[in-house]
Parts: C-alpha cells; sequence; structure tokens
C-alpha cells in the first residue's frame, strides 16, 4: 500500500445491464461472476472497498468479503452522479473508480498507477487513463477535492464523463498495448467468449 495516501475503491453496480440482457455483476467470466473479479483487485490495490448499488442486498452472496454499501441516491443517472456522490461520502484522498465489468484487471499495474498518485501535483483533481484521443473514467482515480467541480458541473445537467474531464486539471495515463488490453470491458454476451 503507498504511504500517506488513502485510496477507497468504488465499484459501480447500479447500471441497467442492458446490452448484456442480465446484471453484469453475476454474468461468468472464466467461471466467476464478473463483480468478484473486480472486488478483488480492489480489495488487493485499496484500503476499502466500497459498492455503488441501489441494490444493497442484491451482491450479498456473491460478495461475502469486507466492503462497504454506497447507497446511490440517485439510480440510473449514470456514472457521473455515482461518483459525485462518492466524492462527498467517502472520506479517503482519491476514490477508485471501476465498471463492474473489467475482468482483466492486474494488481501489479494499478499499483504501478497508484504509485505515481504519491507526485501528482495539488492541482490535478483526476487521474485517468487515456486511449487516442478518449479517457477510460471507469478505471481512473479521482481526488476527493475534485467534488466541487463536479457538482458544479452537474447542476446545469451534465452527465457526460468525457466533457467534464475537459472541464478539470486531470492527468492522463497513456496506456501500453497491455494496459489497454487490460481495461476490456464486458457489455454484450459476445464479449465473454474467450
Amino acid at each position: 500500500m503507498i504511504n500517506h495516501l488513502s485510496i477507497a475503491a468504488l465499484i459501480l453496480a447500479g447500471g441497467q445491464s442492458s446490452r448484456m440482457g442480465e446484471d453484469k455483476a453475476f454474468v461468468l467470466y472464466e467461471g466467476k461472476p464478473l463483480l468478484q473479479r473486480v472486488y478483488q483487485v480492489a480489495a488487493t490495490c485499496s484500503q476499502k472497498v466500497y459498492i455503488a448499488t441501489p441494490w444493497p442486498e442484491r451482491y450479498q452472496t456473491l460478495l461475502t468479503e469486507d466492503y462497504e454499501v454506497l447507497l446511490e441516491t440517485e439510480p440510473n443517472q449514470g456514472p457521473l452522479v455515482a461518483l459525485c456522490q462518492g466524492l462527498l461520502e467517502i472520506p479517503f484522498d482519491w476514490i477508485w473508480l471501476l465498471a463492474c465489468d473489467l475482468p482483466l484487471l492486474q494488481p501489479a499495474m494499478i499499483q504501478r498507477w497508484q504509485s505515481h498518485l504519491t507526485v501528482v501535483s495539488d492541482t490535478v483533481l483526476a487521474v485517468v487513463p487515456q486511449s487516442q484521443s478518449r479517457w477510460e473514467p471507469l478505471c481512473g482515480f479521482y481526488r476527493r477535492s475534485a467534488y466541487s467541480q463536479l457538482q458544479a458541473f452537474m447542476a446545469p445537467g451534465g452527465r457526460s464523463f468525457q466533457r467534464w474531464l475537459t472541464h478539470i486539471p486531470v492527468e492522463p495515463i497513456y496506456l501500453s498495448e497491455e494496459e489497454s488490453q487490460m481495461l476490456f470491458n464486458c457489455n454484450r454476451p459476445t464479449d465473454l467468449k474467450p
């Protein structure tokens, strides 16, 4: 764990999974539910794991380990709304925001990214992977102090992660080929085939 830095993981498990046709959290990837896979890496790479969901009981049988539910106050409003609530309620320096459908996360790579957070300028509010010209915000790190900027962006109806990240100081994580593959996410049943 990184010295002098508190990092909590916030796993998003409140979406509709409409393209998948069933709750992604329970979908098996190589025999293990997606949410379990992501949780195990999150628990390895952070001091505390939160699950953002409007259904606190739904994942109790799936995750028997130690985690805390962040009960979504505005469900189905997208990941930016969940992050905003997390930044307000989770008392850690950084929130590592995670989609629940990232089966290929590698703890060693994530820990390398996290070690860089100790030298990031205080003015930087987010450290986010970037692939070509698009951000990969659902495996990014957000400073707790980003809350007021995010709230201001959302007040007039802003919900686009890509747009918000152009409004704040962000440090990109430029992805190697291997890191790009690690961020593969499962949206449709066909994505589950090796």
